[in-house]
This record gives structure tokens, C-alpha cells and sequence, in this order.
């Protein structure tokens, strides 16, 4: 997987716009714009788009802290950029944005469960703990997937802006 010194750039610059819109919108809890990023990317670059993804993560973690908090979007993104992956290429125009819509939401829905495992293993949680810090985090995953699934709205006009962009 070659990438080029203009490709470099240019997932830099969306890495560092997926961390930047995270700040922006971090006085609404569990609301934010990466898995909207995360799917359009992956639409436009495919396996490219883990290195604009990558950078996002390593961002979080340069900013946030290298901590445990930090070790499951390790995986919580490459999970969503898989199943964005496993759709069709060429999914009927009527169907695709409700698919999209719907990926980014389930992936908010699951975020909790999908960050468990981490936590568990730092925390020595067993299965019964484990169940119960899903629970308790339920909640704020219901906002995370309902305004993931609104704010997917935005994913193809992003990835047609994406694509527009590599003609140039």
C-alpha cells in the first residue's frame, strides 16, 4: 500500500480535522463527527484511509494522554472502518445513505461494548462487572448512536466533496 507525499498530506490534514471537530463538539457528550469522517474516508480511500484514521488516534492520544482510556480506539475505528468496508462499492443511490446512516449508528451503540473488553482486562472485570459498566454507560451509547445516526446525513456529501477533490 504505497502512499504518496501528496497523499501523506492530505490524510494528515484529515486526521487532524477529524481530532479537531471531536474538540469542537466535546461540550455535547457522546456527540461528534469522527464516524462520519471514518465512513466517508473509507468510502473515498479504502485500506488508505486507516492512515488518516491513525493519525486521528494518535492525536487523541498526543493531546488526551497515552493512557488506558486511550488504548481501545485502537480498535473502536478500525472496527467501523471494517464494516464500511464489507458494504458494497456501488450500493443503489436510494440505499446507500440510509446504509451509511445506519452503520454509523450501530457503531455508536455499540461503542460501549465495543470498549469493554479493555476495561475489563485493566480493571480485572469479571463477566457480571463487565455486563454491568455496559449497562451503566447505556445511556450515553443511546446518544452516541442516534446522533451518529443524524449526523451521518453528512457522510456522502462529504465523501462526493472527497472525491471531487482527488480530480483536481
Amino acid at each position: 500500500m504505497k502512499i504518496t507525499v501528496r497523499e501523506m498530506a492530505v490524510f494528515a490534514m484529515l486526521g487532524a480535522i477529524m481530532y479537531v471537530s471531536k474538540v469542537v463538539m466535546e461540550g455535547i457528550p457522546n456527540v461528534h463527527l469522527v464516524g462520519v469522517f471514518t465512513i466517508a474516508i473509507t468510502i473515498v480511500y479504502r485500506k488508505k484511509a486507516l492512515y488518516a484514521i491513525y493519525t486521528f488516534v494518535f492525536l487523541q492520544g498526543l493531546f488526551g494522554g497515552f493512557s488506558t482510556w486511550w488504548i481501545p480506539y485502537l480498535y473502536v475505528w478500525t472496527i467501523l472502518w471494517a464494516g464500511t468496508m464489507l458494504l458494497p462499492k456501488n450500493m443503489p443511490k436510494k440505499i446507500a445513505p440510509v446504509a451509511y446512516m445506519l452503520v454509523c449508528s450501530l457503531h455508536g451503540f455499540l461503542f460501549g461494548t465495543l470498549y469493554s473488553p479493555v476495561q475489563a482486562l485493566f480493571f480485572g472485570l469479571d463477566l457480571k462487572q463487565t455486563f454491568a459498566w455496559i449497562a451503566a454507560g447505556f445511556p450515553y451509547d443511546c446518544i452516541h448512536g442516534v446522533s451518529n445516526f443524524f449526523c451521518g446525513i453528512l457522510i456522502l456529501p462529504l465523501a462526493i466533496a472527497l472525491k471531487k477533490a482527488e480530480k483536481v
